[in-house]
């Protein structure tokens, strides 16, 4: 594979299609919004047929000019439209291979590859990560395979023909994904898309006229537009169903030698690896929703990812799970982290602080429904004793555990989390008073690892302030 090759003619497609859909907003705008008399209307219509020209020719013209090439141990690319760039990438920097394939992708039998190297900082070629966007299957595993053999024994003699151990650690059924995708919260998400594509269209949409109709239908028919808020947030609902349930179709994880590979998908096939080194911490949350049902989500912590790339950082291990078989299911692959473990909880003393945090954080809104909307503005009240029960499960869940070389965390946002850190992966451990926490002999534990741009880890406020001192020291000694 020493001599450069180009990607398939599709990867221009693949641009076109990417670059359009990025302007296609603007695009609209320009071909509803005519200007003044024949002149501007020809004119709107040459800048959109002008944009989409343009798109189309750099597209072809960016293909043309990408080339790669495996030579001396190292990927080569040589990529850019007017100035040459050339990027040398070595085989020991390259920390795991990505495959994804799309529509355009499936037919043909090609895939798409990502490439990232250790100290990433995930922005595209110029940040050494590299993108094949469209090479055949045969190519790909070819680079794969070259890899594992660089990583086994530092030599490209190897070559093809490295023996993969593999073994399945999880592969989602058909109950567990409908389970998924209808507890997955995804309905809010659609609603937003929609909000936020129609906010772009205000000199299309005359909102005014829309909204002085729909005020006039809610005098004259509440049970209507009831129904019809109960049929929109129901459809809603079902397309973010039918959305979990085609990105998450055939949902396996397997252990192949000393990486971890997740793949998914029924149209768009996505394959993700994370080597089990760069594995920071492991999370296992549970929703409102679930919780109750007793299953939860196992997210791994990866020191991978990005300001433009953060799916690469806190990646889904087991997307839906029953509670009680995740030691089960993990403990065989990952023996050096305990997931029975006895948690401290947080002393009774603590109740009063998580009731009054809840209560000062409710208090303006409900005030002010109040104040502008009364009387209806009084039903606001039911949201104290809602925030008081949201309180006490913080206050129930919050606990810390130490386990040789193993501290677990365990809060709630609005799911409940828990946390394993191992020692040696933790990047910073603090311990917090404020004055009022002083006076009760509380603090708060906060420990962060290496995920992403940002971090990540977990924050457990009115500890025992002794036990947080306590794990301070622990996490001091050598």
């Amino acid at each position: 594979m020493s001599e450069p090759k180009r990607l398939h003619p599709i990867s221009a497609i693949y641009h076109f299609i990417k670059q359009l859909k990025e302007m296609i907003i603007p695009i609209l705008v320009l071909v509803f919004i005519k200007g003044k008399g024949s002149d501007g209307e020809l004119f709107s219509l040459f800048i959109s047929v002008g944009t989409v020209l343009f798109i189309l020719i750099s597209g072809i013209l960016s293909w043309l000019r990408f080339t790669y090439r495996i030579e001396e141990d190292e990927l080569r690319i040589e990529y850019g439209l007017f100035i040459r760039k050339k990027r040398y990438i070595p085989f020991e920097r390259i920390q795991s291979i990505d495959f994804s394939e799309g529509i355009l992708h499936r037919p043909l039998g090609l895939v798409k590859v990502t490439v990232e190297t250790a100290g990433s900082g995930g922005m595209g070629l110029n940040d050494a990560e590299a993108v094949l966007t469209a090479i055949t299957k045969t190519e790909a595993e070819a680079i794969k395979e070259i890899l594992a053999s660089v990583k086994d024994s530092g030599k490209m003699e190897n070559g093809p023909g490295t023996k993969f151990n593999e073994e399945i650690i999880y592969k989602i059924s058909p109950q567990e994904l409908l389970l998924l995708a209808s507890t997955s919260g995804g309905a809010g998400v659609v609603i937003s898309a929609v909000f936020a594509f129609l906010s772009q269209l205000d000199e299309i949409i005359p909102y005014e006229k829309v909204f002085s109709g729909f005020e006039h239908l809610i005098k004259n028919g509440i049970i209507f537009v009831s129904i019809i808020v109960f049929l929109g947030f129901f459809l809603a609902w079902l397309i973010a169903v039918i959305r979990m349930m085609v990105s998450y179709a055939d949902f396996t994880v397997k252990k192949v030698n000393d990486d971890i590979i997740i793949s998914r998908g029924l149209l768009e096939k996505r394959q993700i690896t994370i080597p089990l080194h760069r594995i920071q911490a492991i999370k296992i949350s549970e929703n409102l929703i679930r919780q109750p049902l007793k299953y939860a989500t196992v997210i791994i912590e990866n020191a991978g990812g990005s300001s433009v790339n953060e799916e690469r950082a806190s990646v889904i291990l087991l997307p839906i799970i029953k509670r009680e078989k995740i030691p089960g299911i993990m403990q065989p692959f990952f023996s050096d982290y305990k997931f029975l473990t006895n948690f401290e909880p947080a002393p009774k003393r603590a109740l009063k602080r998580y009731l009054i945090r809840g209560w000062v954080l409710i208090a303006p809104f409900v005030l002010l429904l109040i104040f502008f909307l009364r009387p209806l503005g009084y039903f606001s009240l039911l949201l104290i004793p809602a925030i008081s029960c949201w309180s006490l499960l913080k206050y129930k869940d919050a606990g810390w555990s130490i386990d040789n070389y193993q501290l677990a965390l365990r809060y709630r946002g609005i799911s409940k989390n828990t946390v394993f850190m191992k020692k040696n992966k933790i990047q910073s451990l603090s311990v917090r008073e404020s004055y009022f926490q002083r006076k009760k002999q509380l603090a708060t534990l906060d420990a962060v690892v290496k995920s992403g741009i940002g971090g990540s880890g977990g924050t457990v406020a009115d500890l025992q302030k002794e036990d947080c001192y306590f794990v301070y020291r622990w996490y001091q000694r050598k």
